[in-house]
């Protein structure tokens, strides 16, 4: 597992050219805001960085991860249920950045690469997310965020495709910068009024569909699960499926960080259930069933 810092904030003061054509940059450019630029950025970056896949996502203690965008390229799309693998569990104890989720912010907190392979990821991790999903490798353009959030941008090789080569690498440290601002202005432009929200559901080729991140489809599954769930029982269970935190989700509720503990304990002994994990696999299986 590697962590740098692009080349054009090292110290050089000089950052490599971007091995990409015009015409595909310009094509990045055209598909800022429009439905297919998650899918197109892949196939623009394929004959440099041949990914199979890519997510854009932020996670943080006091924030609710959200997926902003994800899509495969040359297989069938997965990302959504990587990202709910992730959720589950190994969030919480993800170190690949360089510290985990219940860790301070560094006090300086630069945009950062990685790059890193299965093996390296912890063994829960790696297990759900990566060798469930056929994922073998990934690069990453993160930045860390002033209220100790993360925001990344990642790049991933799957099992079928050779091992990301140092020449690919370097390109993609050249085209980090670049990459990062495209992706940055797509989301502003998706998230403006009336324009575009953000791409959350899977391709139409994706053999999975996707559960729905909002409060009240979260709150219409755990209600399908177990009618008796009170009006703060389900305030807390939806945003445990959000990926909020028990503290992050006491800050949202205003409410004491024992009181939502006493909420999510009665869910889930109504519920049947003990962990997280089985809260995600709930809700899923309602969606299936409906």
């Amino acid at each position: 597992m590697r962590h740098w810092l692009p080349a054009s904030t090292s110290g050089s003061g000089i950052a490599p050219t971007p091995n990409l054509t015009g015409s595909a940059l310009g094509a990045m450019v055209h598909q800022l805001g429009d439905d297919g630029f998650a899918c197109g950025m892949l196939q623009e970056l394929a004959p440099v960085l041949p990914a199979a896949s890519w997510s854009v996502y932020r996670t943080g203690r006091y924030c609710k991860p959200t997926l902003f965008m994800s899509a495969s390229y040359g297989i069938p799309d997965t990302t959504q249920d990587c990202w709910w693998a992730y959720l589950s569990g190994p969030y919480r104890t993800d170190r690949t950045w360089g510290r985990s989720l219940d860790e301070a912010a560094p006090a300086e907190a630069p945009t950062q690469l990685c790059h890193l392979t299965a093996p390296e990821v912890d063994a829960e991790h790696r297990a759900r997310v990566y060798e469930a999903h056929g994922v073998a490798e990934r690069v990453s353009v993160v930045e860390h965020e002033s209220d100790g959030s993360v925001f990344a941008v990642n790049f991933y090789r799957h099992q079928h495709q050779k091992p990301f080569q140092d020449r690919q690498i370097s390109d993609f440290e050249g085209m980090a910068p670049v990459l990062l601002a495209l992706t940055r202005k797509h989301i502003a432009l998706a998230q403006r009024p009336g324009v575009l929200q953000p791409a959350l559901q899977p391709p139409a080729q994706a053999t999975v569909p996707a559960l729905s991140h909002s409060l009240p489809a979260l709150r219409e599954r755990l209600l399908r699960a177990h009618p008796g769930l009170t009006e703060r029982e389900l305030d807390v269970c939806a945003r445990l499926l959000q990926g909020m935190t028990q503290e992050g989700i006491a800050c949202d509720l205003g409410l004491s960080l024992p009181t939502v503990k006493t909420y999510r304990n009665r869910a889930f002994s109504r519920l049947g259930i003990h962990f997280r994990n089985e809260l995600f696999a709930l809700a899923l299986g309602t969606q299936r069933n409906a």
